[in-house]
């Protein structure tokens, strides 16, 4: 006999399941440096999380020393199928952290037939408990098909002849959270990514809770930040809820340089209430938050938008840009303090001559469609610390998706911009 639980008991029964795993929870050590076996403590960590995925349950912590990662057999992928915190940027003793500096915990794999194209991590869990993933660099760099020695342009094709794998139609972080469950995307850097979707994918379900905070988002194909929802109300109740905050998301490209879809700093699913507040969202491809769905609950305030091609906020077929969101914007339940303005971002000459010159399809086109502030080739070149051309967009060279150093990315994103907008080095 299956006995059917009200609202209120079914919710009771869930706060005593997160009880009872809070209180059996393991807590586990992994040293790339010093890593053997599966034992996984502090005095003898594992090698890899890949290593200790079968033994991980509900609630347990993964404490991740400084190192790169490609996942277990060199698949470049782990996927956690239960609600657990991931934290990493621990010096090796695990006596302290510095996951921005010092104390780099690099995710990333390598290009080879036998790896792995999905997300770099995956973490979905079916019961409640705290769910977390803080301090990681997501690179994909070493796992991207480039096509030549520079590393200008990747390839979505694999070369058997060559033991290469396709360029990874996936982002860094998949993160799925159950029904009346809260879980933590903080303090990462996703870079280097081509997914059609997210760079972070972030999923929810009835009544659960997302926080998205203080997370570089740099140099990726498809949506910087991706927020979806398994749960799809009759009654307009129990929705999603997203927290995006303090974030930087840069560089959003187009899937390919003839794309329709990507390029967006911000995108979101339709069953979702959201609250995003003093994120950076820049030089998106197509735009800075594209609500294309139309999310039931949307509220932008404090947040500063500029570089983008197209717009800087999209409601179905509506391109907005930020002065017009009081007046023009239908969905937005609330928007306040919202900005352009033109920012210098220290990512490197080399990169930023790559991007400010990169070839493109009939910019002429997109520049005249343009619903965006601070979008033009020399407003660009300014704000990535080059001098100002009479032709400021070349042809001689196609890149897409240049390989970015994880120094260069870094240095973007280790201070708010105008003191309050984006990430900081944690």
């Amino acid at each position: 006999m299956h006995r059917r639980f009200s609202g209120r008991a079914a919710r009771l029964l869930a706060c005593l399941v997160v009880v009872s795993n809070a209180a059996l929870a393991e807590e586990y050590f992994v040293s790339i440096g010093r890593g053997k076996g599966k034992d996984a403590t502090k005095e003898k960590p594992a090698k890899d999380l890949g290593n200790i995925v079968a033994k991980l349950k509900d609630g347990d912590t993964v404490n991740i020393a400084e190192g790169v990662y490609v996942g277990r057999d060199e698949t470049g992928s782990d996927t956690v199928g239960a609600a657990v915190k991931i934290v990493g940027g621990w010096a090796d003793d695990f006596s302290k952290r510095d996951p921005w500096g010092a104390h780099r915990t690099i995710f990333t794999g390598v290009n080879a037939m036998s790896g792995s194209t999905g997300y770099r991590l995956i973490i979905k869990a079916d019961r409640c408990a705290e769910m977390l993933v803080d301090g990681i660099v997501f690179d994909n760099g070493p796992r991207n098909h480039y096509l030549g020695e520079q590393e200008l342009l990747i390839s979505r094709l694999a070369n058997a002849g060559k033991n290469l794998n396709a360029t990874p139609e996936s982002g860094g972080i998949k993160f799925e959270v159950p029904v009346d469950c809260s879980g933590t995307i903080s303090n990462n850097v996703v870079m280097n990514t081509a997914p059609t979707g997210g760079a972070i994918s972030a999923w929810g379900n009835q009544n659960s809770k997302i926080t998205i905070r203080n997370n570089l988002v740099i140099n990726n194909t498809g949506e910087g930040i991706f927020v979806q929802s398994k749960w799809k109300p009759r009654d307009n109740k129990g929705f999603s809820q997203f927290i995006i905050e303090n974030n930087t998301v840069l560089f959003s490209w187009k899937h390919d340089p003839i794309a329709s879809y990507g390029g967006n700093g911000l995108k979101l699913d339709q069953e979702v209430a959201l609250t995003a507040s003093g994120n950076v969202f820049a030089f998106g491809d197509y735009g800075g938050v594209d609500n294309i769905k139309l999310a039931k609950k949307l509220t932008l305030k404090d947040n500063l938008f500029t570089g983008n091609r197209l717009y800087d906020y999209r409601e179905f077929n509506t391109s907005v840009k930020v002065s017009e969101f009081e007046d023009e914007a239908d969905q937005l339940e609330a928007s306040t303090d919202n900005l352009s303005a033109e920012i210098k971002v220290p990512v490197g000459e080399a990169f930023a001559r790559l991007y400010a010159g990169r070839k493109e399809i009939s910019r002429a086109s997109v520049d005249a469609k343009a619903k965006a502030a601070n979008n033009g080739a020399n407003a660009l070149r300014g704000m990535l610390g080059l001098p100002l051309q009479a032709n400021a967009v070349g042809d001689d060279a196609e890149v897409w998706l240049p390989r970015l150093a994880i120094d260069d990315a870094i240095r973007a994103g280790a201070s708010r911009f105008e003191g309050k907008y984006g990430c900081q080095k944690p």
